[in-house]
């Protein structure tokens, strides 16, 4: 196969730093293949993806070993502008990447700054909105489009550069399920029918299993592993200790064959894995049912907080909500789901009254939102933003956390107090003088449960906390939200990210175009995979591989995990 980049014993520091982020890397990328990169958040994926089209070092500088060729073209020595022309790049959030005033202006912006002749420009356009199916929208501003769409725009105008080899760096991070499917989707097509090279990062494992031809694992700037997808996906003990999540199916069968079940191959892809599963449920013993816990926290209780009849138009007429009406109980663990769009923020807005119903109530107990103060509101109900970095503003963790009670009154000694008890409670303590920004992104999600939690608020709502986190960190903050429901906190939940939520959530409202399409126990809700399917979103491989088991076997397992999956299964001798 002919080799379209290399890198060549890399080795990079970022300036004043003393650590390598990149290792004695070396590595060929072939012509037309889709090669994944995955591995822990700070193994060096980004930095690798930016060596090859010479961001690293030409704009960075720092210290820089070894030899990168992209096309025959050596990066030290040609300039990232000439370089574009032979790599596009498109990164975690094209909300970055998007300038231009519709969409046509934005594939024509970089190609107009290349001095690409107008009549080929004009040609260009229609191809690429053709190859990301994005025909129709060419007058269309970037921000009338869905996030998914957006990806796909940046996708379009790096592909209108006609580059031979295209990075991606996390592109569907911050995409709801049918987003994060629509751009792999339009990658592999790209791949396959134009034969350009991808180059993706992602912790979409189900989708990198399915998608990418090679992967590479990194970790700490090394490369540790190099295979096709069910040769490094199969290998869970090695994902797990370098903090990696496998997909569900390869993560099942591990989990069978250490009950000592024959398997032979450890499938990776949801195809592979219920193949496998017929097979296997010909042979194996399984229990002859599925014990069901049940969790009710509504016996004898007034609401805590209540929607209304909650309809909530916007100024374009737009109706975002449309009489909602739910109930949330003291101790409930809740999750809130549906596509982009669907009304999520919406209805969080009004819980925050950061938004005035234009028909129906919000209540907190018997109390009315609208006749809350600010500092009242605060003392019931908490919120921690996707990015914790738009909540920090102080100089220290300390005060940080001290802020909202000096706003609200407590004297000195009471805030000491609350200040020392919430660091304390969140392992924060000996950051109490630390900057908060100088802080992982983990820890500083810390620090805004920390301000939060001083308040002591009832209700605690956490907003797309996962977005953007490797799974080491989506486990550490849903792990703080299981300390804090322990603690007799009630809970709310929006995320995308179903597979992880088994754990912790004990209740599912799935939204869609403004209404509350289903309001129902975890276990329910999830194997309602016809109703996830039709609001865009993925049920996880467990759950889709339950329903094929108590298919084949005419009995109900509403599984939820590969762990439950496993344990249904057994050996004599086990």
């Amino acid at each position: 196969m002919n080799i379209i980049a290399s890198l060549d014993k890399v080795s990079y520091f970022y300036p004043n730093s003393q650590n390598p982020v990149l290792k004695n890397i070396s590595l060929d990328v072939y012509q037309g293949e889709f090669l994944g990169i995955i591995g822990a958040t700070g193994a060096g994926k980004t930095t690798l993806c930016l060596t090859l089209n010479g961001i690293v070092p030409q704009f960075y500088g720092g210290r820089f070993f070894g030899y990168v060729t992209v096309a025959g073209l050596d990066t030290l020595k040609h300039p990232v502008s000439h370089l574009a022309g032979y790599v596009g790049a498109v990164f975690e959030d094209p909300e970055t990447q998007l300038i231009s005033t519709s969409v046509e202006n934005e594939i024509a912006f970089a190609l107009e700054n290349l001095c690409v002749d107008r009549d080929e420009i004009i040609a260009r356009i229609p191809h690429v909105l053709q190859a990301v199916r994005l025909e129709g929208t060419e007058n269309k501003h970037p921000q009338e489009l869905s996030g998914g769409q957006k990806q796909r725009l940046a996708i379009a105008a790096a592909l209108a550069l006609q580059p031979r080899l295209l990075i991606l760096d996390e592109p569907t991070s911050q995409l709801d399920p049918i987003g994060t499917m629509e751009v792999f989707s339009t990658v592999k097509e790209l791949n396959k029918e134009l034969g350009v090279t991808i180059v993706m990062v992602s912790h979409a494992a189900e989708e990198m299993a399915e998608f990418s031809e090679r992967l590479i694992l990194l970790s700490e700037g090394e490369v540790i592993a190099t295979g096709k997808p069910h040769e490094i996906y199969s290998e869970i003990d090695l994902l797990e200790r370098h903090d990696l999540r496998p997909p569900q199916v390869a993560k099942t069968f591990y989990n069978l064959k250490k009950r000592g079940l024959n398997i032979s191959n450890i499938p990776v892809t949801l195809e592979s894995g219920r193949n496998e599963l017929k097979q296997l449920s010909n042979i194996a013993n399984l229990l002859p049912k599925f014990e069901v816990k049940t969790v009710s926290h509504r016996e004898n209780k007034s609401p805590l907080l209540s929607a209304n009849h909650l309809t909530h138009i916007y100024e374009d007429g737009t109706e975002a909500l449309q009489e909602i009406s739910l109930n949330i109980y003291q101790g409930e663990y809740c999750l809130i789901i549906g596509q982009n769009g669907a009304g999520k923020s919406t209805l969080v807005k009004h819980f925050l009254n950061l938004l005035q119903p234009s028909q129906g109530t919000v209540k907190i107990g018997q109390k009315d939102t609208k006749v809350l103060s600010v500092s009242d509101l605060a003392k019931s109900i908490g919120y921690v933003a996707q990015n914790p970095d738009n909540q920090i503003f102080s100089m220290t963790v300390e005060e940080e956390v001290a802020f909202a009670l000096n706003n609200v009154g407590y004297d000195k000694k009471q805030i000491d107090k609350k200040v020392t008890q919430t660091l304390e409670e969140m392992g924060l303590l000996e950051q109490r003088n630390d900057h908060p920004l100088s802080l992982p992104k983990g820890d500083r999600a810390r620090i805004i449960i920390a301000a939060i939690l001083a308040m002591e608020p009832d209700i605690i709502i956490f907003d797309e906390p996962t977005t953007g986190q490797d799974y080491k960190g989506s486990r550490a903050i849903l792990e703080v939200s299981r300390q804090l429901h322990e603690m007799g906190k009630t809970i709310i939940v929006i995320t995308h990210h179903l597979y992880l939520m088994p754990d912790y959530a004990e209740r599912v409202i799935i939204m869609g175009k403004g209404t509350v399409l289903l309001d129902a126990p975890i276990r329910e809700a999830y194997h309602k995979t016809n109703l996830l399917e039709s609001t865009y979103l993925t049920p996880p491989q467990a759950v889709l591989l339950a329903q094929q088991l108590s298919q084949l076997k005419n009995e109900a397992y509403p599984l939820l995990t590969p762990n439950e999956l496993a344990e249904c299964f057994y050996h004599d001798e086990v």
